[in-house]
């Protein structure tokens, strides 16, 4: 915690926040990847893809369908996963 009259952030503190906000801007927010990358031609068929099923996140699913198909009102709904 800084002292009264030292700065709350030093300046490796900002370099890093900042190095931080340049990687997060160059990041597809659906896989991850650098868009510097990834949007270049020869990215085009340099990647394979795997697909994963989160049961979790499946289950999750299934409940709000079932809410929804009940005439449940989907707007704003969040989903509790707990395990069991």
């Amino acid at each position: 915690m800084p002292q009264p009259g030292e700065p709350l952030w030093t300046e490796e503190d900002r370099a890093w926040a900042l190095a931080l906000a340049q990687v997060e801007a160059d990041t597809c927010p659906d896989c991850g990847q650098p868009w510097s990358e990834v949007s270049t031609i020869e990215a085009e068929f340099a990647y394979d893809a795997e697909l994963l099923r989160c049961h979790a996140c499946a289950t999750g699913a299934r409940a709000a369908h079932r809410y929804q198909e009940s005439g449940g009102d989907p707007r704003g709904l969040h989903v509790s996963i707990l395990k069991r």
